[in-house]
């Protein structure tokens, strides 16, 4: 039974976040809310819910910059706040991404493949750099470089897919046309999410982080 003046259970996990921790959640809140703009969309058909499944992406952004900055700032790092980072950046720049190509026309048997892949890849990064972040870091608070490309840079990806479909180059008439490739329909503007994956899950690639 638990003593007067004891908080519940549910509340004791939220009492250990630090503050950054909270800044996290709202990196994972955005891609939360990208998936569900992006499914609206597809029943509406209304831009606004395709243009706000977008701006999610940049406000993911925000938040997983500021919450980087905090712990530093607060000397804070834990290995909870490494795990909530990387679950929140598979939602808001790995699986909204894609549903939101998903939303925009990339239907067919090879876009799907597609955006599989690059969320595959994007949780498969993730996993190394939490299991490489110590030596990576040398001792320090921070890594010292990315071996592959950081998965919040698949804001471009979503980028490009607000650009499509201002110019309202999606859905039947999507950007680079659709090839049938044997069984399956490919539309080439998938191919950039097999680009961005090929590029996170590299290992040849460093690139500093500042």
């Amino acid at each position: 039974m638990r003593s007067p003046g004891t908080p519940p259970r549910h509340f004791s996990m939220l009492r250990s976040f630090h503050l950054a921790d909270f800044f996290t959640l709202g990196n994972a809140a955005c891609g939360v809310g990208a998936v569900f703009w992006a499914m609206l969309y597809m029943r509406s058909e209304l831009p606004r819910d395709f243009f706000m499944a977008a701006a999610m992406a940049p406000a993911a952004f925000v938040f997983d910059v500021l919450d980087g900055r905090i712990a530093r700032w607060r000397n804070q790092h834990s290995p909870l706040g490494r795990e909530l980072d990387s679950l929140a950046d598979v939602l808001s720049f790995g699986l909204a991404p894609a549903a939101l190509g998903f939303a925009a026309g990339l239907t067919g048997g090879w876009d799907c493949v597609a955006l599989v892949y690059f969320v595959c890849c994007g949780v498969s990064r993730l996993a190394r750099y939490n299991v490489t972040a110590e030596t990576l870091s040398a001792g320090s608070n921070k890594v010292a470089y990315f071996e592959g490309t950081p998965i919040p840079t698949s804001v471009v990806i979503t980028g490009v897919l607000a650009l499509v479909a201002w110019q309202e180059r999606i859905g039947a008439s999507l950007a680079g046309g659709v090839w049938t490739v044997g069984p399956w329909l490919l539309h080439p503007l998938s191919l950039l999410f097999v680009l961005s994956g090929s590029l996170m899950i590299s290992k040849t690639l460093h690139i500093p982080k500042f």
